[in-house]
């Protein structure tokens, strides 16, 4: 395998292990993840720096609340204030509620639900700031806690429902976060596509000293009259620009 393509599956094993792990590996895990590409300790320090970037603890968990915005701060108080009103469980209630939403007791199921709701919240933190809302990470995390507590049915034995809940909030968040990166990528070329007409219009405009046609926006710029198009309907209107029947 190429040792470039070696090295970013490494990374993102690693960055998986981390996750997995309350967002922290030691550096005998990272070590070991990287022996086969036998990287010096300068390399092996910019690994260390590019995971501590990433919110990821080398050897100790990083405090995830230092990334967040103040905002966002105050959302997760608030948040987390109005958890600490839900009663209190100890494991071994926890296991019966557990075992009583696999055999699909409704009553079970929305009282695991609350029981799950403070780990969504520490699961939103570790995706904060990549270009989402804590609060939206937050409600797409409840979303699929909600729907995972009645899959529970699947299976055998109660310590296996934290993780396959906590798989469950991660897959809906890293979901939601390329969706909004996809959407984000869209935006930015449509704003691209109307900025280049628009300019190519206004260039025009202060050269002739009145608004211009599409047909000489065409012309003087190479713009195709479908782009133009789209760009007049996707903006509204183009203030340089006067569309001829």
């Amino acid at each position: 395998m190429n040792q470039e393509i070696l090295f970013g599956k490494t990374l993102e094993q690693v960055k998986k292990t981390a996750k997995e792990q309350g967002n922290c590996v030691s550096k005998e895990q990272v070590e070991e993840a990287f022996a086969a590409l036998s990287l010096s300790a300068e390399q092996l320090e910019m690994v260390y720096g590019y995971l501590r970037q990433h919110k990821i603890g080398i050897g100790e968990p990083v405090d995830l609340e230092e990334y967040l915005a103040d905002e966002e701060k105050d959302y997760l108080d608030a948040y987390l204030e109005e958890l600490r009103a839900l009663p209190e469980v100890s494991p071994g209630e926890c296991e019966a509620i557990t075992l009583s939403a696999m055999a699909g007791d409704a009553d079970a199921q929305k009282r695991l639900t609350e029981i799950y709701l403070p780990q969504v919240a520490e699961i939103a933190k570790l995706y904060a700031g990549q270009g989402v809302y804590l609060e939206d990470l937050i409600g797409e995390g409840n979303v699929a806690l909600a729907a995972g507590v009645t899959m529970l049915g699947a299976l055998e034995h109660a310590s296996e429902a934290q993780g396959m809940l906590g798989k469950m909030m991660m897959d809906a968040m890293e979901d939601y976060i390329t969706e909004n990166a996809e959407e984000s990528k869209k935006d930015k070329k449509i704003v691209e596509k109307v900025n280049k007409v628009a300019d190519a219009a206004r260039e025009l405009s202060e050269e002739l000293h009145r608004k211009v046609t599409v047909e000489e926006v065409m012309e003087e710029s190479g713009i195709s009259r479908k782009a133009i198009e789209d760009a007049i309907r996707l903006s509204g209107g183009i203030e340089d620009l006067e569309r001829r029947a």
